[in-house]
């Protein structure tokens, strides 16, 4: 049998990194809602449509560094050409390869497929193409996943933990986990004696004294005293139950400024954190808006934000009742916010707002449901993205109620610090 051989050609598509390119588009794939902050329905999906997808990809091959500048090169091709028509058709044919890409991946997924519909509308003459409506996409869980490990990822390398390990629980396994330096022994310390390091004293404490501890057959052996003991040091590592809580309302999105999404994101990348790290700890996800609703983790990336007002009292009290149900050591609320309580669910279900001011009625109800979860054993630790002055004094008194932290923060830097606390808190050393 014979073979021919043929030379090897790269196309522009194998210079591509996909996974690279996708996490790039993630401002876009999370996308709250930022291009239409008064909340008009008419244009929920103009960012989710494939012509929006095909804009942001355009963007990331000439200004995300997706492509090298020879290949960029080589796609424009040279002004001087003048044929400039068939480099315009080569850059439309590979974002159009793109799209099929992570669409084949399973990145993205067509929704709805109006092609039937069209082709039907053709055959019968019942209209044209535009009144179908744009095709738009959906992202999908792979893709979520995806983008909670990257954003994880680039969380901890940027507070330089690059590797959280793996914390155990009293319920999975043994509870502790040993930790490097040994210890003297103290009166009142568990005998978790350190065989190496105690031995290693004894035969120092008798060659110093000019005693032989290889006398052969026969001789006394080494004998251990009290000052000789060392114990390990090991680490407690807590079972934890986490409700992290996400405003949805309008000012999350006003301003001039994306709030929302990086709280998504980093709502996504503790999800990944715990569920591939830390597997005995659980996380719930609440929205709070004029009232508040518990999300599957896995709905977390497509959370938009919308005309609400913030009812912080309710998002607090449905937090509250999820924990109590959670048999963990510790529980906590991660409660991510940039607005005031302004909304309040009365005892007949009507929704009482009030956008002026810390109104006092709203302000008593929503520090009587923090006591509530004081008198729970639940932490309440606050992230604000505002500074006003009267927030900042409300937040302080939320963490003062239930011995909690506030922190300060803005949507750049709000990963780091949700990380770093949760993986900090978490750990006491026991000998």
């Amino acid at each position: 049998m014979k073979y021919r051989y043929t030379k090897y050609t790269s196309t522009l598509m194998d210079e591509i990194d996909l996974e690279d390119l996708v996490s790039k588009l993630s401002d876009m794939l999370l996308s709250s809602g930022f291009s239409n902050p008064w909340g008009d329905p008419s244009a929920d999906n103009e960012d989710r449509t494939m012509q929006a997808l095909h804009d942001a990809i355009l963007e990331a091959l000439f200004s995300g560094g997706v492509l090298s500048e020879e290949a960029l090169q080589k796609l424009l091709g040279e002004p001087a050409d003048g044929d400039q028509e068939a480099a315009r058709q080569q850059l439309e044919d590979l974002v159009e390869q793109i799209i099929e890409r992570m669409m084949d991946q399973g990145f993205i997924t067509a929704a709805p497929d109006l092609e039937p519909e069209r082709e039907h509308r053709r055959s019968t003459g019942g209209g044209t193409d535009e009144d179908a409506g744009p095709v738009t996409f959906e992202v999908t869980d792979k893709a979520l996943d995806f983008l909670g490990y990257r954003a994880l990822r680039d969380l901890l390398g940027s507070v330089g933990r690059s590797n959280p390990g793996r914390h155990d629980t009293r319920h999975l396994a043994t509870g502790v986990e040993a930790i490097s330096a040994p210890k003297p022994y103290e009166f009142g310390d568990t005998v978790n004696l350190d065989p190496s390091s105690t031995i290693l004293n004894a035969v120092q404490r008798l060659h110093a004294a000019g005693e032989d501890v290889m006398a052969g057959p026969g001789a006394g052996g080494i004998s251990v005293e009290y000052a000789d003991l060392m114990v390990a040091q090991s680490e407690y590592q807590s079972s934890c139950a986490t409700v992290i809580m996400l405003d949805c309302s309008h000012s999350m999105i006003l301003y001039g400024e994306d709030r929302f999404t990086p709280a998504k994101r980093v709502a996504l990348a503790l999800a990944h954190l715990i569920r591939t790290q830390y597997p005995g700890d659980s996380l719930h996800a609440v929205l709070f808006h004029d009232s508040a609703e518990e999300i599957p983790l896995k709905q977390l990336g497509r959370v938009r934000v919308g005309p609400y007002y913030t009812n912080t009292r309710e998002g607090l009290r449905l937090a509250r009742r999820i924990l109590e149900r959670q048999k963990k050591d510790m529980r906590q609320i991660v409660m991510v916010t940039d607005g005031k309580p302004s909304a309040l669910t009365r005892p007949d279900g009507q929704i009482y707002k009030n956008a002026f001011g810390l109104d006092p009625y709203i302000v008593a109800e929503t520090f009587a449901e923090v006591n509530a979860c004081q008198k729970a054993g639940i932490m309440i630790n606050t992230f604000m993205l505002a500074r006003d002055h009267d927030l900042v004094a409300f937040v302080r008194r939320v963490a003062a109620i239930c011995r909690g932290k506030a922190y300060f923060t803005t949507p750049h830097t709000l990963g780091q610090y949700v990380l770093m606390d949760y993986m900090d808190r978490k750990t006491k050393t026991i000998h």
